[in-house]
């Protein structure tokens, strides 16, 4: 044991004087005094067990303050009460404070502060004395104590936390500036306001995570039971525990350590007793916050806890402000100050416990007396005081939604809420037409004319009380309501102070403008049978309006200079829209589907959205000379013959569809910004891009009369372009590098694509199907089959067995039929052979190659050089499989340069013979020739195809077969089908050692089999239908699984008449010997 304790010390590698620091001896040691104090600050972080889901915390502080820094670092460190920020301080400060020179963890920085006139000197002297390892170090004030700072700290690197701190004032006094402090220092704040680190241009603020469920179950599991886990019987009830703590740490230690050593009946009381009654203690940590807002941020704070969570940003703003509250501020600091959260889609958040705690606050004075709460929210509570007419005056704030609850209750209820300012009602949706709401008497009914934000959501009556005197209202909604009109018999009152009116989806007829002097937002969307609105001579406060849907057939806007939103989509009756000069503001109109003739838009220079789709009457548009914040022109199925979109600087998005009479279009000659652009079914003859370095996508489709398309300057950022169905003659793909996509399909007329190398490589579709060189050319790279449907482009003759585990990365496949012509319609006098091809190619992965240029480089017209077209085709790269079909002539010249090439057929073909450089392929392992009436011979050197499988030769002119096929070791099928000339097989046949299946069917000239055929041991099928053969080598019959299929008279001259069966095609039968 000893002998290797030494063995395993004498292998510890050390550190060498010489070697580290320049073989400084004092920076040597304070090196290894950094190295041994990290690892046991390491062990020591490690024993302490109730860390929990620290270190990955510890290690998001300390990643954000680099190495080797020369500069003073600021790291705030922010979250909500009892969220473990000052646990996070101090252990980054436990881990690092041995590197500094000298060291401060300042504890309770607001409560110290705020316990005493000197409460800032006192940590002031702390800071000092700690800093220094000086006890004696006094300063006598808080301006005495910034000079000793100011003097003293640069000439130490030192670590200083400042824990909870609450008022810029206490760091002015602490660490006012970075300037105060030696190069290297770090300066730790934690905090629950980030608006008290904005005192410091550079830091770096980290929001405190609540716990994971697993870190918070151990850690309660450690405060509750002294291990990790809970002990048997008690899993389910610390899970209900952990899951009300809600990931904070200050609950979670406070539960854990109250519910140490009880029993489980205790447990379960406490549980219940925290669904009414929460944990004191908790609450009063994280009332600190509250405690220290101004007196109208705590009234916000408390209806965000009350009724507000979970409501969308913008509509708690319109209902604080309806309430006469500055929200947009007040939420702001409430989220500064960790109160509050706002998600990324716009969502108030509240964390249970703080909820728990506002809800707390309001309740605590009357904890029994709902009625003399200032908020109400509980259903029960709520359903109570209506029920038995228990309203007070104390009452100001009402959310409630009631399954059981009558309407008429809820108004007689609402009846002693004099001072009730906001009422947020939800009720089971009533059938109105089985109810008599809309006729029942209004004498006895009315709202508290207090309120300034009523909500009512199916609201069933035909209109406002008219007892209710709505001059302090700021918002009404009352959507899918049954509202007639606002007023019943004819009565107008004024509502001076309303601001948002949303009665959308309600059965609303008319509405008067004239009685709202303040309007901002009108939301009348859905109302369908609303057919007459009013507005106001001038709509001076009128920001956002939504008539879609209306049955409106007129609307005349009159001035309205804060217009910002016109909303009129799927006003399918609209005819007319009247717009003064003036709405200089307005940003956004959508008219989509009106029935609109005429529209001027000359007085919306500052227009972001316009959609204008399916307006199939517009005859007639004027856009502003410049529009230069248009981002986005939507139009289709209009009637226009010219458009002009005047000068668009930020133009981004331009869709013109089905504008099937528009001839002109006039753009600007530059739209730097314009990513795509669609125009599908116009008039247009031609179209320049001008300068459009942005654009991305393209689609021309359908643009049957288009023959000329200029781009001025390179779009490299272009990935999408569709001209299909046009009369474009020419193409210049040299100014669009980086193409995905491009289909120009039916472009009868295109004669020539301009390319450089490899401007396709990024081309994963493309479709030149029904131009003149190509009837059908589809590629697209995420087919993995072709398509069941591709008439021309099936996937061949399946019964191929290649090696699908050839190792040369991705490969490609190309079937090419060529369809000779009489003559070409745009050259007609030219003596080349005229040839039509159907081509399919696919690749199984992006290639990254010229193939498509290449095949593209054989010409748009159907004259065919053929020295050209053979360059082509022995160019193209990585091709697994090749199959030519049709009047092709002969073979390309190079074919040995398919280097790749394991599948290659010819069908129908006019060839007569194959080159004898397709003996060089060595990957090829199959081979088919068929219908090629005119093949004479095949190679004399085929058997070098090493790698052949499998030989296929139909309807040819071969008379016999080169004598080096018996070299073909690893050949297992032979077809030699409708070879009418054929005499012979060659005698050296038994040499296939790997053969399988053999077919000489219709070959009628063959009338002996050689005698080697014996020696191919895995032979399994022999087929001899349709021949002259009349007997068989005897050597045959010792092969064991060999099926002989042929004619009856031939199998029974073998003496095998009672082994002889029908095959299917009843001429037939076999033989398995």
């Amino acid at each position: 044991m000893e002998r290797k304790a030494m063995t395993d010390a004498a292998n510890l590698a050390g550190w060498v004087l010489k070697n580290t620091d320049d073989g400084h001896e004092a920076k040597f040691i304070q090196k290894v005094v950094e190295q041994i104090s990290l690892e046991l600050r390491s062990i020591n972080f490690r024993s302490d067990e109730n860390l929990v889901g620290m270190e990955t915390r510890i290690n998001g502080v300390l990643s954000s303050l680099g190495t080797g820094f020369d500069d003073v670092r600021v790291i705030g460190i922010k979250g909500m009460g009892g969220g473990g920020k000052t646990t996070l301080a101090r252990a980054v400060f436990d881990q690092i404070s041995f590197k500094f020179e000298g060291k401060s963890f300042v504890e309770k920085v607001r409560e110290v502060s705020k316990a005493s006139p000197s409460g800032l000197n006192s940590l002031q002297n702390q800071i000092l004395s700690d800093v220094f390892n000086d006890k004696g170090m006094r300063v006598s004030s808080v301006h005495e104590g910034i000079g000793m700072m100011k003097r003293r700290m640069t000439s130490k690197k030192i670590l200083l936390v400042l824990d909870d701190v609450d008022h810029k004032e206490q760091l002015k006094a602490l660490a006012g500036e970075t300037t105060w402090f030696k190069p290297g220092s770090i300066i730790i704040i934690t905090t629950r306001d980030r608006q008290v680190l904005e005192s410091y241009e550079e830091k770096s603020i980290h929001d405190v995570q609540l716990l994971s469920h697993e870190d918070a179950m151990c850690l309660f599991s450690r405060y509750a039971f002294g291990k990790v886990i809970p002990n048997p019987g008690y899993e389910e009830l610390s899970k209900q525990v952990v899951h009300y703590a809600a990931g904070l740490p200050l609950a979670i230690k406070v539960l854990g350590s109250f519910l140490c050593g009880k029993d489980e009946i205790e447990w379960m009381d406490a549980l219940l007793r925290l669904k009414t009654i929460p944990s004191q203690e908790i609450l009063e940590i994280l009332e600190i916050s509250y405690i220290g807002l101004e007196n109208d941020y705590k009234e916000i704070f408390l209806n965000v806890a009350c009724l507000l969570k979970g409501w969308s940003k913008a509509d708690a703003i319109k209902a604080l402000e309806s309430c006469g509250f500055h929200a947009r501020n007040g939420l702001r600091v409430l989220e500064q100050k960790s109160l509050i959260t706002v998600n990324d889609n716009g969502y108030l958040g509240m964390h249970d416990h703080i909820e728990e705690m506002g809800r707390n606050i309001v309740r605590r004075l009357h904890p029994d007396k709902p009625k003399k709460h200032s908020r109400l929210w509980i259903n029960k509570e709520i359903e109570d005081i209506l029920a038995n007419k228990l309203g007070t005056q104390a009452t100001r704030y009402i959310k409630f939604y009631m399954e059981k609850f009558s309407p008429d209750m809820v108004m007689k209820g609402l009846r002693k809420m004099k001072e009730l300012t906001f009422l947020h009602v939800s009720l089971q949706f009533i059938d109105a037409s089985k109810s008599d709401y809309s006729r029942q008497n209004w004498k006895s009914k009315n709202f508290p004319n207090a309120l300034r934000y009523l909500c009512w959501n199916d609201y069933p009556y035909r209109s406002l009380p008219k007892k209710f005197q709505a001059d302090n209202l700021v918002s009404l909604e009352m959507v899918i309501s049954q509202i007639v009109q606002l007023w019943g018999g004819g009565e107008r009152k004024a509502l001076n102070k309303l601001k948002f009116l949303d009665l959308s989806y309600s059965k609303l007829r008319n509405l008067d403008l004239g009685l709202t002097p303040n309007i901002e937002t009108l939301n009348l969307r859905g109302c369908r049978e609303l057919v007459k609105l009013h507005m106001l001579a001038r709509c001076s406060k009128l920001i956002n309006i939504d008539l879609s849907s209306s049955m409106l057939r007129t609307i005349d806007l009159g001035p309205a200079p804060n217009l910002e939103i016109l909303n009129l989509k799927e006003c399918e009756e609209l005819v007319e829209l009247h717009m003064l000069p003036g709405c200089l503001k307005l940003i956004t109109v959508d008219l989509s589907w009106s029935m609109l003739r005429t529209l001027d838009l000359r007085s919306t220079p500052n227009l972001e959205l316009l959609d204008l789709k399916g307006c199939s009457e517009l005859i007639e548009l004027h856009m502003p000379d410049k529009s230069p914040n248009l981002r986005s022109l939507e139009l289709s199925y209009s009637k226009l013959r010219t458009l002009d979109i005047g000068l668009t600087p930020k133009l981004e998005y331009l869709e013109i569809t089905y504008c099937y009479d528009l001839e002109e279009l006039h753009m600007a000659d530059e739209c730097q910004k314009l990513t795509s652009l669609s125009i599908t079914r116009s008039k247009l003859r031609n179209l320049d891009l001008g300068l459009t370095p942005s654009l991305k996508i393209l689609d021309l489709k359908h643009c049957y009369d288009l023959e000329e398309l200029h781009m001025t300057s390179e779009c490299r950022k272009l990935t999408f372009l569709n001209i299909s169905h046009s009369k474009l003659r020419s193409l210049d793909l040299k100014l669009t590098p980086n193409l995905e996509t491009l289909d120009l399909k039916e472009c009868s007329n295109l004669v020539e694509l301009q390319m450089v190398d490899e401007c396709l490589k990024n081309l994963v579709y493309l479709d030149l199907s029904g131009s003149l060189r190509f009837l059908e050319f589809k590629f697209n790279i995420k087919d993995d089959t072709l398509s069941e449907n591709d008439s021309y482009c099936s996937k061949g003759d399946a019964s191929g067995s290649e090696d699908e585990s050839l190792e040369v990365g991705p490969l490609a496949e190309l079937l090419l039929i060529m369809l000779s012509l009489d003559e070409c319609p745009f050259h007609p006098n030219n003596n080349l052979p005229k040839f039509q091809l159907i081509c399919c190619y696919k690749e199984d992965q992006p290639l990254l190659t010229s193939n498509l240029e290449k095949l593209i480089s054989v010409g748009l017209c159907v004259c065919t050089n053929l020295d050209t077209f053979s360059r082509s085709i022995c160019g193209l790269q990585h091709i697994r499989k090749l199959k030519l079909q049709g009047g092709i002539p002969e073979v390309p010249k190079d074919l040995d340069q398919l280097e790749c090439l394991e599948k290659l057929e010819f069908s129908y073909t006019n060839i007569k013979h194959l080159p004898d450089n397709i003996c060089m392929l060595k990957h090829l392992q199959y081979l088919k020739v068929d219908s090629c009436s005119f093949l004479e011979k095949l190679p004399e050197n085929l058997g070098q195809l090493e790698c052949l499988r499998k030989l296929s030769l139909s309807s040819t002119k071969i008379k016999h077969l080169p004598d080096s096929i018996c070299m073909l070791k690893h050949l297992e099928s032979l077809e030699l089908r409708d070879c009418s000339l054929l005499e012979r097989l060659p005698e050296d046949i038994g040499r296939l050692e790997c053969l399988k299946h053999l077919s000489l069917c219709y070959c009628i000239q063959l009338e002996n089999l050689p005698e080697e055929l014996g020696r191919l041991e895995c032979l399994k099928m022999l087929e001899l239908t349709h021949t002259f053969i009349c007997h068989l080598p005897q050597s045959i019959f010792l092969l064991k699984g060999l099926r002989i299929v042929g004619s009856g008279e031939l199998l029974q001259s073998c003496d095998l008449r009672s082994k002889i069966q029908p095959s299917i095609y009843d001429e037939f039968f076999y033989v398995d010997v």
